[in-house]
């Protein structure tokens, strides 16, 4: 099974070192330094699921795409950030030689709305969305940790895509060590974690501290309960659906499993602002202010956290 990995950041390298491990032929598309890396240091991998190394002979990295020599894909897994949807789109739309009849794109992202970017190069039917939560924290340009692990890594399509056609990638990865399954209530799965996601991640990098210290606390507990209400209720009027009812449902799935599953996690934003990177607080709380604007609605918990994550990321 071939298999291209475009973007070599902490997800990247942790679903790759799955892959590779499974004997999958893997070739990763990633930074200059995390190139240079690869092919003099190997790929490793630590943490909560075990250490792996691979050798850089067990695997490909290049810089672009013009590098890889012609030759279809069975998956091509996007893991870069969602900001990054569009022009990851356009780069692999320009590269034909890279898709067979049967090559299926895996969105590996944060947040909501990368689907709908990809169908506008792609057809819908070979378009899966993967819902992860589990964390990955990059150690070195080529070396990442497995931090903490909530659920199995569920793949699906949005668009009515044939499960069956994933399943081979879903073995693989979990014959590599991470739990992956496919699913057919992908949507539920995805808007389960944007309200995860949209509670935890920017508020997180806002006050500097793991998940399991915001649950902890009287006020901050306040703040995620407002982000999820909104969120939840925007959900609802556009037409979405999640895993359950009401948000006081959520939340207490929330309090009670997801987060202390993740007590110890940093979140990806804060990590982002440490490095001096754009976050992903656009496709997070931003994606939730843009749908309740469509449908006029107020989600002032949700536009607070956003405004300060830009203005920390902009300074």
């Amino acid at each position: 099974m071939t298999i291209l990995v475009y973007g070599g950041g902490a997800v990247g390298l942790g679903i790759a070192s799955c892959l590779i491990k499974s004997n999958c032929q893997v070739d990763i598309i990633a930074r200059e330094n995390t190139v240079l890396r690869l092919r003099e240091h190997g790929l490793v991998r630590t943490g909560i699921f075990g250490n792996f190394y691979a050798d850089s002979a067990a695997f490909g990295s290049f810089l672009s795409l013009n590098e890889i020599r012609r030759k279809a894909y069975d998956y091509i897994l996007v893991c870069t950030k969602s900001f990054d949807s569009l022009q990851a789109a356009k780069n692999l739309s320009k590269h034909n030689f890279l898709f067979g009849n049967k090559t299926k794109i895996v969105l590996f992202q944060n947040g909501w709305g990368n689907a709908e970017i990809f169908s506008s190069f792609f057809s819908r039917e070979n378009i899966y969305n993967a819902r992860v939560i589990t964390g990955f924290r990059r150690l070195n340009s080529n070396e990442v940790e497995i931090t903490v692990h909530a659920d199995s890594i569920h793949i699906g399509s949005l668009f009515g895509g044939d499960l069956s056609e994933i399943e081979s990638l879903c073995e693989s990865i979990t014959k590599g060590d991470i739990p992956c399954q496919n699913t057919n209530e992908i949507e539920k799965d995805l808007w389960a974690k944007m309200l995860y996601n949209c509670a935890l991640n920017g508020l997180g990098a806002i006050l500097d501290v793991p998940y399991g210290e915001l649950a902890k606390n009287e006020f901050s507990r306040m703040i995620m309960n407002g982000i999820v209400e909104e969120a939840f209720n925007v959900m609802t009027i556009a037409g979405y659906q999640t895993h359950w009812q009401r948000a006081k449902d959520f939340l207490d799935v929330f309090y009670n499993k997801l987060v202390p599953d993740t007590a110890e996690h940093k979140s990806s934003t804060l990590q982002d602002i440490a490095a001096k990177k754009k976050t992903e607080i656009d496709a997070l709380n931003g994606a939730v202010i843009k749908l309740a604007e469509r449908y006029k609605m107020q989600v002032q918990y949700n536009l607070v956290v956003y405004n300060i994550v830009k203005f920390i990321e902009e300074s």
